[in-house]
């Protein structure tokens, strides 16, 4: 199934307003950091049943189309060892004037945890404690950006009229930081604008008994906070998030206070 993706303008225009997580190299990997200077209106579509990965690496493709002396060569390019092996997946090749890039996509939402690793990088994991950004930089490192240079990929890169010598390299990677409650952190080797809000154990959810909540769906996580939602009393989500809870799953949250403030929240389990 595939809309419009006009439906979609707020998922875009959430993304677009996402800061990059790095400003300078990480590990040696070139970030990509050039922002359109205003939100666009989108005329293409989107296969629905894409996880937010895949949808994200969609809004890149179009952001880069938008660029002057932009072309898109190719996009989430297979290479198979075989016809029934894949070794890896190549996310964009594009060409800027007269130099073509290698660009890998990145779009995470972390929750900053003081208590593991030694610095920011790994201070940096997913909200149920699964995936971090060590591991993900790593990956890029060693096995996403190489695969440029694979034997495998030599061909792909033939039928392009390409040679992996003369492509550099680039890591597009936007995410939103999430703090412990009540804890503040000047961020130095991360981008400080990336902290959006705040997480909080199930235990301190009373805390939060004069709010309002709101539960987006996966593919709203990248939303701009807005009044515009189906707000619920702390009565009405309690079981809801007590299943949460039971789960081990650790839900994004809208939190409208009594003063109007609209934060955005995580609440985990662990």
């Amino acid at each position: 199934m595939e809309e419009i993706i006009e439906n979609y303008q707020s998922n875009f225009s959430g993304f677009i307003n996402t800061p990059f997580l790095f400003t300078s190299k990480v590990l040696g990997m070139s970030p990509y950091n050039l922002n359109p200077k205003t939100v666009f209106k989108l005329n293409t579509t989107i296969n629905t049943n894409e996880r937010l990965g895949k949808i994200v690496e969609q809004f890149v493709i179009e952001v880069l189309k938008k660029e002057e002396n932009n072309h898109i060569l190719a996009q989430n390019l297979q290479i198979q060892h075989t016809p029934q092996q894949t070794i890896g997946e190549i996310d964009c090749l594009y060409s800027h004037a007269n130099q073509v890039f290698h660009l890998e996509i990145q779009y995470k939402f972390y929750l900053f945890d003081p208590t593991v690793g030694y610095n920011e990088i790994e201070h940096c994991i997913g909200p149920n404690r699964k995936d971090t950004l060590i591991k993900k930089i790593e990956k890029l490192k060693e096995k996403q950006l190489p695969l440029l240079y694979s034997k495998y990929t030599k061909h792909y890169l033939e039928t392009l009229n390409l040679e992996s010598k003369n492509i550099e390299q680039q890591i597009y990677f936007k995410a939103q930081i999430f703090m412990p409650f009540g804890e503040t952190t000047t961020l130095k080797t991360l981008n400080n604008d990336c902290i959006y809000g705040f997480y909080f154990n199930f235990k301190d959810l009373l805390k939060f008994n004069n709010c309002k909540f709101y539960i987006p769906k996966k593919l709203d996580w990248l939303v701009d906070v807005n009044t515009h939602v189906n707000w619920q009393n702390y009565e009405q989500i309690l079981s809801k998030l007590k299943s949460f809870y039971t789960e081990k799953y650790a839900p994004m949250l809208w939190l409208k206070f009594l003063n109007g403030d609209i934060k955005k929240s995580f609440m985990v389990w662990w």
